[in-house]
C-alpha cells in the first residue's frame, strides 16, 4: 500500500483521493495547505492524522511515500523537485511542468534519486483507451484524425469582468493548450507516437495566454487535427477515419464512448463502463510502478513528447511564461 500526501485541497484533489482509495493500492496519510486550519479540516474528511502547512516538513516526513500535486501549473515542477530530493515518489497533475526544460530536469533528478515520477493525465490509462488502441487495425489504412476538446471555463466571465483568475494568468503557466489541448494531444501521441512535424495556431487573450487554438500533427499518411478551447463549449465527438471503417469517441479526455462505424452498417459500441471516477486507473498504474520499481516508464516518454510540442507551439503562437525565463 502506497502512503501518499496531497498538495491542494480543491475538488480535483478530493476526486483523486477517492480514485486512489478505489484502486485499493494507495492510502492518504498527509494533507498540505498553506493554512493549517484548512489542512486539518480537509484531512478530517478522510480521517487523516497528519496535516502540514510547511512543504519542507511534509517532504521530509516519514508518514508518506509519495505525493500528489494539484497546485497551480507553475508550481508543479518546483514542488515536485522538493519531494523528489527528499526521496518521495511524485504524481503531478497535468501538465507536469511548465515546459520541456523542467520536465527533463525532473526526470534526471528522479532517476538520480531512484523514485517514480508520473504525470496524472488519466486519458491514456483508462480502459477505453486500451480498447481504442486495439481497435485501430480494424480501420484499415488510417487517413484522417480529428480530435476536439473545447470547454468553456467557469472563470472566463471573471476574466471578462476585469479580474485576473489564475486560469487565464500566464504567471501560473495556464491557457487553453496547457489546460485543455494537452488531453487530445496526449491521446494522439499515445496512439501514434511522435509526429514527423507539426503546425500550431492560437488566439491570445490580452493577458497573454491562448483562449483557443489548433494543432496539426503531421504523420506519414495522415494528419491529426487537434482543436482546443477554454472560451467555448464543444459537443462534437472526436473521429478517426480509415479506408475500411471509422471510430467515434465521445469525450476525448475520458474516452467515454468508443464506437466503430462501417459503411451501410449500424454503429457498434466497443467501449465499456469505466465507472464514475476514472482517476482510479492512473492511481493504480502509479502504485504499480512504485511496487515494481519502474522509474523509467512509457508515460515519461509520452510526457516528454507532449511537453516538447506544447513548449514549441507556445513559442509559435506567442505565449510565454515566467517559468520559461529560467532555463
Amino acid at each position: 500500500m502506497v502512503r501518499f500526501g496531497v498538495i491542494g485541497t480543491n475538488w480535483i484533489t478530493e476526486k483523486f483521493i477517492e480514485g486512489a482509495h478505489a484502486s485499493g493500492k494507495m492510502q492518504l496519510t498527509g494533507v498540505y495547505s498553506r493554512e493549517m486550519d484548512r489542512a486539518q479540516e480537509f484531512a478530517a474528511k478522510f480521517s487523516v492524522d497528519h496535516s502540514f502547512d510547511s512543504l519542507e516538513e511534509m517532504a521530509a516526513s516519514d508518514t508518506i511515500d509519495a505525493v500528489y500535486i494539484a497546485s497551480p501549473n507553475s508550481l508543479h515542477a518546483p514542488q515536485a523537485k522538493l519531494f523528489i530530493e527528499n526521496g518521495k515518489h511524485v504524481i503531478g497533475e497535468k501538465p507536469l511542468a511548465s515546459n520541456i526544460h523542467e520536465i527533463e530536469s525532473l526526470i534526471a533528478l528522479a532517476q538520480e534519486k531512484d523514485v517514480v515520477l508520473f504525470e496524472a493525465l488519466k486519458t491514456t490509462y483508462n480502459p477505453n483507451f486500451k480498447i481504442l488502441q486495439q481497435a485501430l487495425p480494424k480501420l484499415g489504412k488510417l487517413r484522417k484524425v480529428h480530435f476536439t476538446y473545447c470547454q468553456h471555463s467557469s472563470r472566463y466571465q471573471k476574466f471578462l469582468n476585469g479580474e485576473n483568475p489564475n486560469t487565464f494568468n500566464p504567471k501560473f503557466s495556464n491557457g487553453s493548450l496547457m489546460d485543455i489541448g494537452i488531453y487530445p494531444l496526449s491521446t494522439a501521441i499515445g496512439l501514434f507516437g511522435e509526429p514527423n512535424s507539426f503546425t500550431a495556431q492560437g488566439v491570445l487573450l490580452y493577458s497573454g495566454v491562448d483562449a483557443h487554438g489548433t494543432l496539426v500533427l503531421h504523420y506519414d499518411d495522415f494528419d491529426a487535427v487537434i482543436s482546443h478551447s477554454k472560451v467555448s463549449n464543444g459537443y462534437a465527438p472526436s473521429e478517426l477515419q480509415g479506408e475500411q471503417a471509422s471510430i467515434l469517441i465521445e469525450s476525448i479526455s475520458e474516452c467515454e464512448t468508443v464506437s466503430i462505424l462501417r459503411q451501410g452498417e449500424p454503429a457498434v459500441v466497443l467501449s465499456q463502463d469505466q465507472g464514475e471516477n476514472t482517476m482510479q486507473y492512473e492511481a493504480g498504474v502509479f502504485a504499480d510502478l512504485i511496487e515494481t520499481k519502474q522509474t523509467m516508464h512509457s508515460g515519461l516518454d509520452r510526457t516528454c513528447i507532449v511537453s516538447a510540442i506544447i513548449t514549441r507551439a507556445r513559442e509559435i503562437i506567442g505565449v510565454r511564461f515566467p517559468a520559461d525565463e529560467v532555463v
